[in-house]
């Protein structure tokens, strides 16, 4: 998708709380939720499965997790088509809506197909460097790319992930050039950082922990707007000198287009609900996940955002997926 396209892309978006038409929704649900994902295991299936079970307790009915292959086209692509009334939703991450601005032809628009009801959870990405590096900060380390320009190696998998844009975001917003060394998986190029292959990356949180505390890497900075549980101490990019930066992976629930409003609030109100307790937030905390429980609003807020940040990064550093 072409920056020029992105603003009609997110004004698009608007249709997901005017699409939500008021209905009385007194008998719902009356029959079990369908939770479709894509692909078992993960931050999307742990999540979903918590999620899934205190909403079951909330409503009354149970919700059943759906696990439809590795990608977000063919969940996505199910509820797209799903009636709207509350018994078919999707929970996947933020390649929900990032895909259509770096691959052609997706059979699906995230725009007009779907209405956020909420984003449950998110992880934040770490700047790691190999110890070889002499860094101690994000500051340091622009100095040195600065001076060595296309010199220093950043790994990421897969093409257009929170690793990968989360790099290019960093050399957008620093002034530099770093180079992607692209790896067939994360394991990959983790151990291609801890190889010395490359010298930097941008994990998510809960596979840099491990590595950062055996001291096999270091951490520079968490890439979430505000500090992070999950990385304690660690200081945010924007607190490192880079105003705005914020990216990561977020996991959230959505109802096809149409689905009455009264059914997304209760929806909404149950799944928040079921993020509350201390107990599902340590779970998810250990699994690498920090709870969210947004509003429908605030989630479509972030969507745009993200949209207008990430087609700008996208369409610079010329990142596609054929």
């Amino acid at each position: 998708m072409r920056l020029e396209s992105l603003a009609f892309f997110v004004l698009l978006f608007g249709n997901f709380v005017a699409g939500a038409r008021t209905a009385s929704g007194q008998n719902y649900p009356d029959k079990p939720i369908r939770l479709i994902t894509a692909g078992a295991g993960g931050g999307v299936d742990f999540s979903a499965r918590l999620i899934a079970q205190g909403v079951s307790a909330s409503l009354g009915q149970q919700v059943i997790v759906d696990n439809r292959g590795g990608s977000p086209i063919i969940p996505a692509q199910l509820v797209s088509k799903a009636p709207p009334d509350g018994y078919t939703l999707i929970f996947y991450s933020n390649g929900l809506w990032l895909l259509p601005l770096i691959q052609k032809n997706v059979p699906y628009d995230p725009a007009r197909d779907f209405a956020p009801i909420t984003m449950a959870t998110s992880s934040p990405n770490i700047l790691v460097v190999h110890p070889s590096l002499p860094v101690t900060s994000v500051k340091n380390l622009i100095a040195i790319a600065k001076a060595r320009p296309g010199e220093l190696n950043y790994g990421a998998s897969p093409v257009g992930s929170a690793i990968h844009l989360a790099a290019e975001l960093f050399n957008s917003r620093a002034g530099i050039k770093t180079t992607l060394i692209p790896y067939k998986g994360v394991a990959d190029a983790l151990s291609g950082l801890i190889s010395g292959e490359v010298q930097l990356m941008f994990p998510a949180a809960g596979s840099a922990m491990p590595l950062l505390k055996s001291g096999r890497l270091r951490a520079l900075a968490v890439t979430s707007k505000l500090p992070s549980a999950l990385a304690p101490g660690l200081p945010t990019m924007e607190a490192a000198g880079l105003p705005g930066f914020d990216v990561g992976v977020a996991y959230g629930i959505f109802a096809p287009v149409g689905t009455p409003e009264v059914i997304i609030s209760r929806l909404n109100q149950a799944i928040v609900q079921a993020l509350k307790p201390a107990e599902a937030r340590q779970k998810l905390l250990s699994a690498g996940l920090e709870v969210v429980g947004s509003s429908p609003e605030q989630f479509l807020d972030a969507i745009k955002t993200e949209i207008f940040i990430m087609g700008k990064v996208i369409r610079d550093a010329g990142i596609r997926v054929d």
